[in-house]
């Protein structure tokens, strides 16, 4: 089921990309439009994460390769928007290291799991979760960059909870990474 409804929603994720980046780059708007505009397409093209999934439940239009596209759709879009804020200074390469290489690692980790049969012992855990949660409430406080409602400074908050995504993406690392220990020790012996 490569064009169901819940599939099309998640191409939306890759195809913001370049409009996002276009936003900032290659638009004549001011910056505070631009970090507006950014935003609300972040917000909007990230919702389309948890409404595709609802949809495909819904609609019984769940397919293997939706399963493939839609982590990978997340994490294109994360890295995109963090590469985007470190190139701005509003986020640390250092954060933006370890976050994309947890994702590198992580799904080459799923990835070889799964050829082995033991994709259950790296199943998506709640502090993955909670890292998705964070990183997605603090990209657009770092994408909007300004005062929201007149009183909350949106880059200081970011600039907090894009840490705390960045612990916790260190965090939830050892924890795949110790759940796939027993297989690795087992596979590296034979």
């Amino acid at each position: 089921m490569f064009w169901t409804i819940p599939t099309i929603m998640t191409w939306t994720r890759i195809v913001a990309i370049p409009l996002i980046v276009g936003v900032f780059f290659y638009t004549p708007l001011n910056e505070a439009m631009r970090n507006l505009l950014a935003t609300v397409m972040f917000v909007v093209f990230a919702a389309t994460d948890w409404l595709d999934g609802y949809l495909a439940r819904k609609l019984n239009q769940t397919s293997s390769f939706g399963a493939f596209l839609d982590p990978v759709a997340d994490k294109f879009l994360v890295c995109a928007s963090l590469l985007v804020l470190v190139h701005l200074h509003r986020a640390d390469v250092f954060v933006a290291l370890i976050i994309i290489g947890r994702e590198i690692a992580i799904s080459a980790l799923r990835e070889w799991m799964a050829q082995i049969g033991a994709s259950r012992s790296v199943a998506v855990h709640i502090l993955g979760k909670l890292k998705t949660t964070v990183q997605m409430i603090a990209i657009p406080f770092l994408l909007y960059d300004g005062r929201l409602f007149g009183v909350i400074d949106t880059g200081v908050w970011g600039t907090w909870l894009i840490w705390a995504a960045a612990v916790l993406t260190v965090w939830s690392m050892v924890y795949y990474l110790q759940k796939a220990l027993p297989e690795i020790r087992a596979r590296v012996k034979k």
